[in-house]
């Protein structure tokens, strides 16, 4: 063969020439062509490689800006804990043991903006170097690269919303078990979210509760009553069983109720739709006791929706708070999509700070525009799972028309 290789025996190697056959090789036609896995490998390897590159890059600066964030919100409650030590048997170990029990909540609530600034600044970083123009001469396309990020925050997104079903839930009702039981001797917080209390002789068990704001100021309700009333020797004289009792203008009010007076050897029951009832229980400390919304997870908003809703009672807040709760995920993932093309072109040749500028802008500007519209719906009487769609679905629109005129 002519320099450019060497013939071994009738059908031998070639040695020197391309792996591309051109016109005048000798090539044994029975050579064996790359397999297809060996071709999906030689494919998809760079990609892969691509994938790892920019998803240890953003997971590095998700988890930066997640340490500092939560670090800060809890700090800053420790600092507000620190002005009830001393308060009944509420000491500094018990202020660090709440904080530290609330951590898992903070974590699931800070996530998003972790992930939006964490998400900026990891890909702004490999902008900043130059490795995001080389993977663009590589070929890969400014969506590709977002989807690689996108990759990494989906699977921290399952993390976390398996930690705010779980642990953070958890966390909160214990930190406030902790709390209450430290500062008054008179209201518990039970392992499943029942309240306890006690007023003088009397001791009220409601399963859940509320506060909501009235044109009458805040208003505390209790679902699920029970109130037992004991005489001075011990022994149960009355019991009451509400549906819901109401603490409004310094007064509380039992719903639905069933009272059993007990006497030497018999009982007698009556009913009514409602009746006052004279009680020093304090409110602010029920309050206290109470689980807000956004705490709970989606199984016990489930249960409170069938409550509510078995009782002929309104049950709106609830349905707001599941929707938000289940379109959580989905909203921190499109914000994080949506946002990461700045790094491409605005934030290319700027520094750390106005991609946190950008980061903290467009984080602000979607909270205001998700509680806007979903305050809106609730006026206008919009289905809260559309309510909940529709700030995600403006932002992918509002997006694409945007970097579509300055691509």
């Amino acid at each position: 063969m002519d320099g450019a290789g060497q013939v071994v025996g009738a059908v031998g190697i070639l040695v020197g020439v391309s792996a591309d056959p051109r016109p005048g090789d000798l090539v044994d036609p029975t050579w064996p062509a790359p397999a297809p896995e060996t071709e999906r490998a030689v494919r998809n390897g760079p990609i892969k490689r691509v994938d790892r590159l920019v998803g240890l890059s953003v997971l590095g600066a998700v988890g930066l800006t997640w340490f500092v964030l939560v670090a800060f919100d809890a700090f800053t409650i420790f600092v507000g804990e620190l002005n009830d030590v001393g308060q009944g048997s509420y000491t500094v170990a018990k202020a660090i043991s709440y904080t530290l029990l609330t951590v898992p909540r903070r974590l699931y609530e800070m996530f998003g903006y972790a992930a939006l600034i964490g998400g900026l600044l990891g890909l702004g970083g490999l902008a900043g170097t130059g490795e995001l123009t080389a993977l663009r001469a590589a070929g890969l396309s400014k969506l590709r690269i977002c989807v690689s990020v996108v990759i990494t925050l989906f699977a921290l997104t399952l993390c976390v919303a398996v930690l705010g079903e779980t642990l953070a839930p958890w966390g909160d009702r214990s930190a406030k078990a902790l709390a209450l039981g430290a500062k008054s001797k008179d209201i518990t917080l039970a392992k499943g979210g029942s309240v306890w209390a006690r007023d003088g002789d009397t001791v009220i068990n409601a399963g859940s509760g509320r506060t909501r704001e009235s044109e009458s100021g805040t208003v505390v309700d209790l679902n699920r009553v029970r109130v037992f009333e004991f005489d001075q020797q011990g022994r149960l004289s009355i019991l009451s069983v509400a549906a819901r009792a109401e603490h409004r203008l310094g007064k509380w009010t039992l719903f639905d109720l069933r009272r059993t007076v007990f006497g030497e050897a018999s009982a007698s029951s009556t009913e009514a739709a409602q009746m006052d009832w004279p009680s020093g229980l304090d409110p602010d400390l029920l309050a206290l006791s109470i689980v807000k919304l956004d705490y709970l997870n989606l199984a016990a908003l489930a249960r409170n929706i069938a409550y509510l809703e078995r009782n002929n009672q309104d049950a709106g807040k609830f349905h707001e708070a599941w929707w938000a709760r289940a379109f959580y995920p989905v909203n921190l993932l499109v914000l994080a999509f949506c946002a990461l093309p700045f790094a491409f072109g605005t934030l290319r040749s700027g520094g750390m700070a106005k991609r946190l500028f950008v980061g903290i802008v467009l984080g602000i500007g979607f909270y205001f525009l998700q509680r806007t519209v979903v305050s809106m719906g609730s006026v206008y009487g919009l289905p809260p799972a559309l309510a909940n769609a529709l700030p995600p679905l403006m932002l992918i629109a509002g997006s694409t028309l945007w970097f579509r005129r300055n691509a």
